[in-house]
C-alpha cells in the first residue's frame, strides 16, 4: 500500500522549479537550474532521409530544442546516422532522439549513434493483450529477472557511449503484467518505469529523464505527481518530459494540452515539453515555448497565504463537496457565465454568440450544446425576453432598480457589500471574493445564508495557486458553497488567452474545484474578444477537464514515422462526420503501436493496421479488421449505428 503523501512539489503557494538531477543531452542539458527544453518528433518515414532532414530544420527553426525520430525496425536505427550526418553537413547538431517501441536491438544500435534513446516500458519487453494474469511473488520476480535481462544491454550501451534515455510510460500502453498486479491507473504507470528505472540503478546508470503521458490530462496529472512522491521516497531525482499524448489538433488540441502540461508547470514540475497536435511538428513548438515563457518570472509572483499539505488528495479525483443552489453546484456539472457588461444595446442576435438563437417565425429560442447558463449585464438592460435556460446576472446597483426583481439576480463585489445590503435575492446572489477576503470572518458570517454563491476572482500572477489556496482554506473551514472560477487577462493574445485560460481553469477543475467559469479577455490593443470565442473555450476547457461533456471527443496521435495514412486529412473526415454526436469518443491512431491500448477510454477506434487497412475497433475490441482505407469510414459510421450512439445531425 503506497502512502498517501500529499506534497508532491516544492510548494503549493510560492512558485519554485522543482529541482531534479542534471542529465546531458549532447550539448543541450536538461534538468537542474537549465531551462524547461523544447521538443517534438518527425512525421515523415525515417528512411526518408532528406525529407526527414528538411522537417527537423523546420522544427529546429521554430524552436525545437530536441528533435524525435521514430525507429521502428534496424533499418530506421540504422538510418538514423545518415539523419545525423546531414543535419551536420548542413550546419545543425540539435540533439536526437530515437522513439523505441517493440524493437531492442534497433534501441541497441539507435545508442550507439544519437544522442538519446525513448523506451516504452509496456512494449519494450513486456506484451498487451488485454489478459489478467494471476502472478504469485515469485512468478513476478522472475518476470523482472527476464526484464532485466533484455533490458540491461541496451542501459549499457547508453552508459558506454554517453547516451541519455527516456523511459517513457503511456498510460494506454501498460503491459499485462502492470495491469494485472497494479490496474489501469496512476500507479501502475508510476511502477511501470521505476521497475526499469531500478534496473538502470542498479548498472550505475544515471543519465535519464523519465514521462508519465496519458490523453486523459487528470490521469496525467496525478501520474507525474505519484512519480515525483515515490522518487522522493527512494532518494531519486530524475528530469520530468511533460506531455499529453493524443491530445488532437486546433483549438482542443492546445487546449487539452496546455491544460495538463499547464497544471504541472504551475507547481514548478516539469524539464522538457512536448506538446503533441495532429499537425505539422513545427506547430506544435510555439505552443510549448509559450507555455514555458508564462514561468521565466514567475518567482516575482504576490505573497500568498502559506500552506504546508493539500486539504485534498492530489493523487485521486473527486469534486469539492458543495451543496446546490438555484442548479449551481452539488453534483450538477459546472455553469458558464458569459459576459456582455460592456456590451450597448443589446439584440437577439448579440446572444448567438453565447449559444442561443431565436426564430421570430416560430418565436422560439433555439440552442446549442454549448450554450451559456448565464449572462451577466453588468448595469445593462435587455429589451427583450431571454430563453428561459438563460439566466441573468446584474451589478447589485442594477438589480435593486428592476421592476421584477425575479428576472435576474445580484452580484455583490464584496462580502461587506453583501453583510450591509438591505436586499438580498431570496433565491440566488453571487459574492465576489478574493484571496483577502476568503480568509475574513465576514466569510463565515455570509455563507450561513443559503442562497449565496461564491465568485472566487484574482490579479496575481500566480492566480491559480492562490485561487487553490482559497479553495484548500473553505474546505478546512467546512464551507460547502459553490464556487464560480473567475479569470480576466488583459492585452495577450487569443493564442496565449487560450492557453493561460486552459492552465488556469485546468488545474484547478481537474483537482475537483469549480462549480463554474467566467472568463474576460481583452486583445493587445485593449478590444474585448469576440464572446463566441471565449464561450468555446470554456466548454473546451471543461470537456478537457472531463468535467462537463459538450461535443464529440476525439484522441488522436500527432502522427510520426510509423503512421499508415495522413492524419490530418483522416481527422478532419471523420471529424465532419462524427461533430455532432455529443459525448462520443473517437481515437483515430496512425499505427498500431499507438492503437488499442493508446486509445484510452474511447467508444471507438479507427486505427491503421497495414498500407491503405484500417482496423476498427469498439473499445478496445476490434470489429472489423483489415478494412480498405477507401471504405473505413464509412465503415465506422456503421458500427456507431450498429451500436445505437448514432443520430442523425440537425438541419439549420
Amino acid at each position: 500500500m503506497i502512502e498517501k503523501i500529499t506534497k508532491y512539489c516544492n510548494s503549493l503557494t510560492q512558485y519554485s522549479r522543482y529541482k531534479t538531477r542534471e542529465v546531458f543531452i549532447g550539448d543541450v542539458p536538461l534538468g537542474a537550474s537549465n531551462p524547461i527544453r523544447v521538443q517534438s518528433m518527425t512525421t515523415t518515414d525515417t528512411m526518408n532521409t532528406i525529407a526527414t532532414v528538411e522537417q527537423s530544420i523546420r522544427m529546429i527553426k521554430a524552436g525545437c530544442e530536441y528533435v524525435r525520430i521514430t525507429a521502428p525496425s534496424i533499418n530506421e536505427a540504422e538510418n538514423l546516422r545518415n539523419i545525423k550526418n546531414e543535419l551536420l553537413k548542413r550546419g545543425y547538431k540539435t540533439p536526437l532522439v530515437a522513439d523505441i517501441h517493440f524493437t531492442p536491438n534497433a534501441a541497441e544500435l539507435a545508442a550507439r549513434i544519437v544522442e538519446k534513446v525513448r523506451v516504452n516500458p509496456g512494449n519494450y519487453a513486456d506484451k498487451k493483450k488485454f489478459q489478467v494474469i494471476e502472478y504469485t511473488d515469485a512468478e513476478y520476480d522472475s518476470e523482472l529477472d527476464r526484464i532485466r535481462e533484455k533490458f540491461s544491454p541496451l542501459v549499457k550501451i547508453c552508459k558506454e557511449y554517453g547516451t541519455a534515455m527516456r523511459i517513457g510510460t503511456n498510460h494506454g500502453s501498460l503491459s499485462d503484467r502492470i495491469m494485472s498486479r497494479y490496474g489501469d491507473s496512476p500507479n501502475g504507470m508510476v511502477e511501470s518505469a521505476l521497475e526499469f528505472l531500478r534496473i538502470c540503478e542498479d548498472l550505475d546508470y544515471h543519465n535519464i529523464v523519465l514521462s508519465m503521458k496519458s490523453s486523459n490530462p487528470q490521469v496525467m496529472v496525478q501520474a507525474y505527481r505519484l512519480l515525483i512522491q515515490r522518487m522522493e521516497s527512494e532518494n531519486m531525482n530524475y528530469p520530468l518530459h511533460l506531455g499529453v499524448t493524443e491530445a488532437g489538433d486546433g483549438e482542443d488540441g492546445r487546449i487539452k494540452s496546455a491544460l495538463g502540461i499547464g497544471t504541472l508547470l504551475e507547481d514548478g514540475i516539469g524539464d522538457t515539453i512536448r506538446v503533441s497536435l495532429t499537425e505539422e511538428p513545427e506547430f506544435e513548438v510555439p505552443v510549448a515555448i509559450s507555455l514555458a515563457q508564462r514561468y521565466k518570472e514567475r518567482e516575482k509572483h504576490s505573497p500568498i497565504i502559506s500552506i504546508d499539505e493539500s486539504p485534498k488528495d492530489p493523487y485521486t479525483y473527486y469534486r469539492r463537496e458543495t451543496f446546490e443552489i438555484a442548479g449551481i453546484g452539488g453534483t450538477t456539472v459546472p455553469k458558464v457565465i458569459s459576459d456582455f457588461s460592456e456590451e450597448k444595446n443589446i439584440n437577439y442576435k448579440d446572444l448567438e454568440q453565447a449559444g442561443y438563437s431565436y426564430d421570430p417565425l416560430t418565436d422560439k429560442w433555439n440552442m446549442t450544446d454549448q450554450a451559456s447558463d448565464f449572462l451577466f449585464l453588468g448595469s445593462n438592460d435587455l429589451v427583450f425576453e431571454p430563453p428561459t435556460s438563460l439566466k441573468l446576472i446584474y451589478k447589485y446597483e442594477k438589480w435593486l432598480s428592476l421592476s421584477d426583481r425575479t428576472k435576474g439576480f445580484p452580484l455583490f463585489t464584496s462580502t461587506k457589500n453583501y453583510k450591509s445590503a438591505e436586499n438580498k435575492s431570496f433565491v440566488l446572489n453571487f459574492v465576489e471574493i478574493n484571496q483577502q477576503s476568503a480568509f475574513s470572518d465576514l466569510l463565515s458570517v455570509i455563507v450561513k445564508d443559503q442562497p449565496v454563491v461564491l465568485i472566487l476572482s484574482t490579479n496575481n500572477i500566480h492566480g491559480m495557486a492562490e485561487q487553490r489556496r482559497v479553495f484548500f482554506e473553505l474546505m478546512l473551514r467546512n464551507i460547502k458553497n459553490p464556487v464560480v472560477i473567475k479569470r480576466s487577462y488583459e492585452k495577450i493574445d487569443q493564442d496565449n488567452f487560450r492557453l493561460n485560460a486552459s492552465t488556469d481553469f485546468g488545474a484547478l477543475l481537474i483537482d475537483g474545484f469549480g462549480d463554474g467559469v467566467w472568463l474576460i479577455g481583452n486583445d493587445l490593443s485593449k478590444n474585448y474578444f469576440e464572446k463566441e470565442f471565449i464561450n468555446r473555450t470554456c466548454f473546451g476547457i471543461l470537456q478537457a477537464a472531463r468535467t462537463r461533456i459538450s461535443k464529440t471527443e476525439y484522441i488522436a496521435c500527432p502522427s510520426c514515422g510509423r503512421t499508415l495514412f495522413d492524419l490530418v486529412e483522416v481527422t478532419n473526415k471523420i471529424r465532419k462526420r462524427t461533430e455532432h454526436l455529443k459525448g462520443v469518443k473517437i481515437a483515430i491512431m496512425g499505427c498500431i503501436v499507438n492503437g488499442p491500448g493508446e486509445m484510452a477510454d474511447a467508444d471507438f477506434g479507427y486505427v491503421g493496421s497495414g498500407p491503405n487497412k484500417i482496423t476498427l475497433y469498439q473499445g478496445k475490441e476490434i470489429v472489423r479488421r483489415n478494412v480498405n482505407s477507401d471504405n473505413a469510414v464509412d465503415e465506422l459510421i456503421d458500427i456507431i449505428r450498429e451500436k445505437g450512439r448514432w443520430m442523425e445531425p440537425v438541419k439549420i
